[in-house]
């Protein structure tokens, strides 16, 4: 059974889907069974430093950067995308990004406690909840 706001992706074309509204079935693209992505998180090595979202709180809400070591924005290796979460999982904010682009989203928002995740084309799905 899938969970809400999980992702799967398609070995074989690279498509990425994530579950929305929660199911019994097996999610499966180009004839295979898509394989859940796995959520690395800030205890996970030296490279989660440039991977991990990092929160901090503004005068406007919150502002989500990619690592504490900025990490590149090439044609080659970019953050695809920053998400951001409630911690009930009811409230979702998605910005898409491109190369050359600064891996920040800035939500006007009042939440105590948020999850934020992002998607690196290299080295895939990576979390954090502050």
């Amino acid at each position: 059974m899938t969970k809400i706001l999980e992702m799967y992706k398609c070995n074989v074309c690279g498509n990425i889907v994530e579950v929305v509204i929660p199911g019994a079935g097996e999610l499966v693209c180009c004839g295979q069974p898509m394989e859940r992505m796995q959520e690395h998180n800030k205890s996970e090595e030296m490279i989660g430093e440039k991977h991990v979202p990092v929160t901090e709180k503004t005068d406007e809400g919150i502002k989500i950067k990619v690592g504490s070591i900025p990490h590149p924005m090439e044609n080659e290796h970019y953050i695809m995308f920053i998400e951001v979460n409630s911690e009930d999982k009811r409230f979702v904010k998605r910005k898409y990004l491109y190369p050359h682009e600064e891996p920040v989203l800035n939500l006007k928002c009042s939440c105590d406690r948020v999850i934020a995740r992002e998607l690196c084309n290299i080295h895939g799905l990576w979390t954090s909840e502050d």
